[in-house]
């Protein structure tokens, strides 16, 4: 019910990375503050005016693009910001889903409401109420070049408040006129200015950025306690974790992933002292914080830059009503958006890349120890021998993913807009590479779990928990069966978010 449901107060200033994915995923509903609407409409007088006297202002009373010498005047001032939206809204490929829908939704409500862009109240309380009721515009993924912002995308999300497009609505897919008409909304007409400043802006990216942030924190965290239990699985020397070590290396990321593995691992009887079975480990055991300590930095970083993305305006030309100024620039651009997806991809599919090596040395007997492919009867049964081919691909995919489209930029509108970022498309990647990187960490999960049967000893207060957490899901490999409903369970279980954080109930 709606009356179970938080609210997000949107008002361009202060909204959190997880308020966006708390509004995308439905938990949560979104309000305009009054002193926010005051905004909207003292931005929205200037427009009028300029519009009354005729003012040339790009995007107003001009057209868009190479056509920004061609002037609008009168009753097709209001038709060429429809005409915008319709032409716009030719993006290819799949839709987007749901929660990303919802994403872009709140973003450009929070970039509108700080009064920059001139849009009548009226039109964005239309788009809060979509949100809120669930009219979700259908969007196709392909077709935004990263500047000017997300126009295809954002095209048609604005297409389904002109009665036009498709829109999801309980999971029915509707014309945008029935859609509206379901949830009793009525479809509006554009006014000067309103098109470019639904559409002309970063949100199809910084949305798909917030949900891969928010999925890579609880990946992150679900790598370190399964490399723990690796480490465990394969008497591994927890001395590589020291503080001493790491403080004179003081990365913050670096010291809170050693801090981590030593929680996880305290009260194992499992681990071992250098000299003991070996003087130092592997680099893929010793080197666990330094690898998942830099994307841990990295995340940081780049969640850092994503919310300071959710408040800003990216819309062009931006009004400033206090002092009169309209002014064309460039804040429409993805580049920074870009730079930070491609950093963050490449940062994820370091997780992936190292736990896949931990997963070989857990089913390699020459690494190991352990029984050949952690089965006891090799030969007869194969174990877990193809579940390393499976990561092997993944992380090879991974891989080809993490290639950088913000190093590319094609010409577009003629010349005019002759550099742009490509950031969507960096954003798109990044999602499918974290995802990936779920189903390669599922596999050492189910590896480490199916090692530490061959071995006794009391088990870390961390990698305890995470090891009963699995066997209540997914039983002992006795003989071999059908692997794959174990290894969807396991990706389940690395993303739900209770193991990553199972240490602070340990």
């Amino acid at each position: 019910m709606m009356s179970d449901k938080t609210v997000v107060n949107l008002d361009g200033n202060g909204l959190l990375l997880e308020q966006v994915v708390s509004v995308a995923y439905g938990k949560s509903l979104i309000a305009i503050p009054e002193a926010a609407l005051a905004n909207v409409r003292k931005s929205r007088s200037m427009v009028d005016e300029m519009v009354k006297k005729n003012q040339i202002v790009y995007g107003i009373t001009t057209g868009f693009g190479k056509f920004s010498d061609v002037m609008v005047t009168g009753e097709e001032v209001s038709q060429l910001q429809e005409n915008l939206i319709m032409s716009h809204a030719c993006g290819m490929g799949e839709p987007y889903p749901v929660e990303v829908v919802r994403a872009m939704m709140a973003l450009r409500i929070n970039a509108l409401v700080t009064g920059y862009s001139g849009i009548r109240e009226e039109t964005l309380l239309l788009l809060m109420e979509m949100c809120n009721r669930g009219v979700h515009p259908v969007i196709p993924q392909q077709g935004s070049l990263g500047a000017s912002g997300d126009l295809a995308p954002l095209a048609h999300m604005v297409l389904v408040m002109l009665g036009k497009g498709e829109a999801e609505v309980n999971g029915q897919r509707l014309s945008g006129k029935e859609a509206l008409r379901a949830a009793g909304l009525s479809p509006i007409r554009l006014h000067a200015k309103e098109g470019i400043a639904l559409i002309n802006g970063t949100q199809a990216m910084t949305a798909l950025l917030c949900l891969s942030l928010h999925e890579a924190r609880i990946v992150m965290e679900s790598a370190e306690v399964i490399a723990a239990m690796t480490v465990e699985a394969l008497h591994g020397i927890p001395k590589a974790y020291d503080p001493q070590l790491h403080a004179v290396r003081p990365h913050p990321g670096q010291q809170e992933s050693a801090r981590r593995l030593l929680l996880h691992l305290h009260g194992s009887e499992r681990t071992t002292e250098p000299g003991e079975l070996r003087v130092q480990d592997a680099y893929s055991l010793r080197c666990i914080p330094q690898v998942h300590g830099a994307t841990r930095d990295t995340l940081e970083y780049v969640w850092k830059t994503v919310e300071r993305e959710c408040n800003s305006v990216t819309d062009n030309p931006i009004l400033f009503p206090d002092t009169g100024d309209v002014i064309s620039g460039g804040n429409f651009h993805g580049q920074p958006m870009a730079l930070a997806a491609d950093f963050l991809a490449i940062a994820i599919a370091e997780l992936a890349n190292i736990s896949e090596r931990r997963t070989e040395r857990l089913v390699n007997p020459q690494l190991s120890g352990l029984p050949g492919f952690l089965t006891e009867n090799g030969g007869l049964h194969s174990g877990f021998m193809i579940t390393q081919y499976v990561a092997a691909s993944i992380v090879s995919e991974n891989k080809v993913l993490c290639h950088p489209a913000s190093v590319d930029s094609i010409p577009s509108s003629a010349n005019q807009e002759d550099h742009v970022s490509m950031g969507t498309t960096a954003a798109r990647k990044l999602r499918t590479i974290v995802a990936n990187t779920a189903k390669v960490l599922a596999i050492e999960y189910l590896a480490a779990a199916q090692a530490l049967e061959f071995g006794t000893g009391k088990l870390g207060q961390g990698t305890a928990k995470a090891y009963e957490h699995i066997r209540s899901n997914i039983p002992r490999l006795h003989q071999d069966r059908e692997m794959h409903p174990d290894l969807v369970m396991a990706e389940c279980l690395v993303r739900q978010g209770k193991l990553a954080w199972i240490i602070d109930e340990a």
